[in-house]
């Protein structure tokens, strides 16, 4: 199979995730970068973030444009995570590569567990309190995340946004695309040298099928069960989990 056969398809995978989960999706990219495409671990995790950017803005105006995005709140949980997002970007190269395996692929396992479980319910609308220190860390938590392995955080930002933030779960996906999209961009820039040696040829058109393929994927969320979606691709990453681990510890 082509190499652009094999982009084209891990991307489409990539956007089905996203668009039918509304996060998660983008922890398939960089184990397909590597063991699809002959990605090294550092340049995965870049470009991931190239793709997770490109992928997330598209999605973001959608929601936008449909009402479910709070820019004030998103901006400031954003905002939080910005610093550890670039720092943890820049510290990323520094890694071995063998510890940046291993690392991903304990947030790969941590995402299949949250979407195994079922999902944070927010807090009646007379008993919402939010505690700005505690959506602080979680906004830096999440930046200092993506920065270091190039995910986007939809499986962590949601459930905090529900929890934190007291958010309905249409809003909380809408803004988590805001906040990903922001701490991705952040990351992105503190790798800019990374990015020059970037096999374009292949992060291009796996961007292109990841964006087509988020919109396949809201479709497919509409008329299929979402937690037997989310068991699937929970299987799916705990599989990949288990392989990026034994692989890092070789």
């Amino acid at each position: 199979m082509s190499v652009l056969i094999l982009a084209l398809t891990a991307g489409a995978v990539v956007g089905l995730a996203l668009g039918a989960l509304g996060g998660g999706g983008s922890v398939l990219a960089v184990p397909a970068l590597m063991y699809l495409l002959g990605f090294t671990p550092a340049a995965a995790t870049t470009a991931s973030l190239f793709i997770v950017t490109a992928t997330s803005a598209t999605a973001l105006y959608a929601h936008a444009r449909a009402g479910h995005v709070r820019w004030r709140a998103g901006a400031a949980f954003a905002a939080a995570g910005v610093v550890p997002a670039a720092l943890a970007g820049q510290g990323a190269a520094r890694l071995p590569q063998p510890v940046l395996t291993a690392a991903f692929a304990a947030v790969a396992a941590l995402a299949a567990v949250k979407m195994l479980r079922p999902g944070p319910e927010p807090a009646p609308e007379g008993a919402r309190t939010v505690r700005p220190l505690k959506a602080g860390g979680a906004g830096a938590g999440l930046g200092a995340v993506t920065g270091l392995l190039g995910v986007g955080g939809g499986f962590l930002a949601v459930p905090a946004l529900v929890t934190v933030l007291a958010f309905e779960m249409q809003a909380a996906v809408g803004t988590s695309l805001l906040v990903i999209t922001v701490n991705s961009l952040t990351s992105l820039f503190t790798r800019s040298g990374g990015t020059t040696g970037l096999d374009w040829a292949v992060v291009a058109p796996f961007t292109g099928a990841a964006i087509l393929g988020a919109r396949d994927g809201r479709r497919l969320a509409e008329k299929v069960s979402g937690r037997g979606l989310q068991r699937l691709f929970a299987v799916m990453l705990l599989a990949v989990a288990a392989f990026m681990l034994a692989d890092a510890l070789t």
